[in-house]
């Protein structure tokens, strides 16, 4: 086989690698799946910001009992029994158990875990638009129950909810 011919099949070869990757990279679940994350970490750093800047200090004042700021990540037990003025104190003599990094994570994950819920309530809350009368307004992909009033599957033949037999559209 001369070189020529060589040479056009590893060319073959790179050239679809390329273009398969080239399809991959422009599927729309694999942009979506990028825009997702770009925007996670964005909202990441926003929910962190109100749980440190905002949060925090009012939860380490009112532990403070509003004599100034009190830091739970410093808290720590030293094995030796003895006590230490700073965990650096501490560090240096003894070995320690500094539970109060793992409080403050633990308190950390909590609140951001609360802040999210909050967020995602409030938007679920908003998403559920109401008429005049209060009700609750139908989505197009779901239909109402004629019994409970709830919204149901658009292809239930019996309500999840009161466990009516629904009649067909057709009826």
């Amino acid at each position: 086989m001369s070189k020529i011919k060589k040479l056009k099949k590893a060319g073959e070869k790179v050239g679809g690698v390329f273009n398969e990757f080239k399809s991959f990279i422009l599927r729309g679940n694999v942009i979506d799946l990028a825009i997702g994350v770009i925007i996670g970490g964005s909202f990441q750093k926003i929910i962190t910001a109100l749980v440190d800047k905002i949060i925090m200090p009012v939860i380490s004042w009112a532990l403070s009992k509003g004599k100034g700021a009190f830091d739970i990540s410093k808290l720590f037990f030293a094995l030796d029994g003895k006590h230490y003025d700073t965990i650096a104190d501490a560090k240096a003599a003894t070995t320690v158990v500094p539970y109060g990094e793992f409080l403050m994570m633990l308190l950390d994950f909590i609140l951001m875990a609360a802040v999210v819920f909050c967020i995602i309530k409030g938007i679920n809350a908003i998403s559920r638009a109401r008429n005049k009368d209060g009700a609750l307004v139908i989505l197009a992909e779901t239909k109402q129950c004629p019994y409970c009033r709830s919204a149901i599957n658009p292809a239930a033949v019996r309500c999840p909810n009161c466990t009516s037999n629904l009649p067909d559209e057709d009826e």
